[in-house]
């Protein structure tokens, strides 16, 4: 394993679920912030065209603003590099939920690009757990390989903490169905962050924490 530090930096004055990151590993070096209220403004740049491209759903259709560099060891390939976002990711996500208070919790999508068609549903349950089943056509999208696309999803729950199930199910084309995961996945999430006005300041769980 890789020695990392995690350098998290304040967020801005008056910020609300606002979070800013920066991850230091000998493999990557991954800098983000988050706002989870955005209107899906993007600026992206990790090396990876088709990997920016899919963030860049999240952002837009998920209406989370998203400021994302990784300078990554895309000499060797894009594992860490795609690995690494999502783990930062998930941590600012974490981090920008603080207690739930008021959130919706769950959110589900399905989302149609062409001939293919995913779903896609998360809780934000405090424990992780990933489900997906997707079943690419292709093993490369341009310099993106598809089997990064679970490892983003993993390193995304695991520091998220959140329980998430990925399906694709139906698809021909491999960016297709890539793209619809992405789509979907940014809807779910828009669902489940959206503040219930009918729950304002209540956690929603009968635990009462998540």
């Amino acid at each position: 394993m890789s020695n990392h530090s995690l350098i998290e930096l304040p967020p801005s004055p008056n910020a609300d679920r606002i979070v800013e990151l920066t991850r230091n590993t000998t493999e990557t070096r991954v800098r983000l912030k988050v706002n989870l209220d955005g209107t899906g403004q993007a600026r992206i740049s990790t090396g990876i065209g088709f990997f920016d491209h899919m963030l860049e759903q999240v952002a837009r259709h998920g209406l989370i603003d998203l400021d994302i560099e990784s300078d990554g060891d895309l000499h060797v390939d894009g594992h860490h590099t795609v690995e690494d976002v999502g783990i930062t990711l998930g941590q600012a996500f974490h981090k920008a939920m603080g207690d739930k208070k008021g959130i919706r919790r769950y959110g589900h999508a399905y989302v149609p690009l062409d001939e293919a068609l995913s779903r896609v549903v998360v809780d934000f349950s405090g424990r992780p757990g990933l489900t997906m089943n997707v079943a690419f056509t292709s093993g490369m999208i341009g310099n993106f390989d598809t089997q990064l696309a679970h490892e983003f999803f993993q390193g995304f729950v695991n520091h998220a903490l959140i329980t998430l199930h990925i399906d694709n199910l139906k698809g021909t084309n491999a960016h297709h169905q890539t793209e619809s995961v992405f789509k979907a996945f940014a809807r779910a999430l828009r669902m489940a962050l959206e503040r219930d006005p009918r729950a304002a300041g209540s956690i929603p769980s009968t635990k009462g924490t998540l």
